[in-house]
């Protein structure tokens, strides 16, 4: 809040714009026509680390958010929060509980399954440690993707028969690792189709020049 006049101020989230993580959010912003006040953090530089983040942001990780001194670190949580206070309905995390925890099963299944191995594949990157995506990485991927087909075995969308935030946060995590391991059409019918549907989405419009932007950087450590 503006102490001078008691205005609410824009939201804040800290951003690396090639994150998913950070993608999910924008996504999501995008969606409930929230305007954000967007700070790039240079990850390359070593902001992330400095003390006044780290006080934000033990973690050290990307997004953050800062709506008027309520700080929120992981997407999932900022998405959930942000849709529970500026959304006009509840369509992207629904107030049923029932409804509410298929989402939040998928929130899990991105967060503890398509997320750790993304990361870890990144970082081995990063570290100079690999120059093309290991034979045992591809095969957990390739496992991820079989579990997704079988999520999307008689529906359009992940989570429920609409769209959803879990859609939002898998989809910004896949489309990263199809850049890693193909998502094949002809194996993984169900999964590309969904992957395709989303792209096409408008609240994705922005977002496929983040998508780039990630590849671009990943490019440049492969031979």
């Amino acid at each position: 809040t503006d102490m001078s006049t008691g205005h609410q101020r824009d939201p804040v989230l800290y951003v690396l714009y090639a994150s998913p993580a950070v993608r999910s959010v924008l996504v999501t912003a995008k969606i409930l026509n929230l305007k954000l006040d967007e700070r790039e953090v240079d990850f390359l530089k070593g902001e992330h680390l400095k003390p006044e983040y780290l006080k934000l942001n033990p973690l050290h990780t990307m997004p953050t958010l800062n709506d008027n001194g309520n700080i929120i670190n992981d997407s999932h949580a900022i998405n959930t929060y942000l849709v529970g206070k500026y959304g006009q309905d509840d369509s992207l995390y629904p107030k049923d509980l029932y409804q509410r925890a298929l989402v939040d099963q998928k929130l899990a299944f991105n967060l503890g399954k398509l997320y750790p191995i993304l990361v870890s594949v990144d970082y081995a990157y990063l570290k100079g440690e690999i120059k093309a995506i290991p034979p045992e990485d591809i095969e957990r991927i390739r496992t991820l993707y079989d579990f997704l087909e079988a999520f999307l075995e008689n529906s359009d969308w992940i989570s429920l028969g609409t769209f959803s935030l879990a859609d939002i946060h898998c989809y910004t995590t896949i489309s990263c690792m199809n850049f890693h391991v193909t998502l094949d059409e002809k194996i993984y019918p169900k999964s590309y189709g969904w992957m395709m549907r989303c792209r096409s989405l408008p609240c994705f419009s922005d977002d496929h020049e983040r998508v780039k932007l990630f590849e671009d950087y990943f490019k440049s450590f492969q031979e």
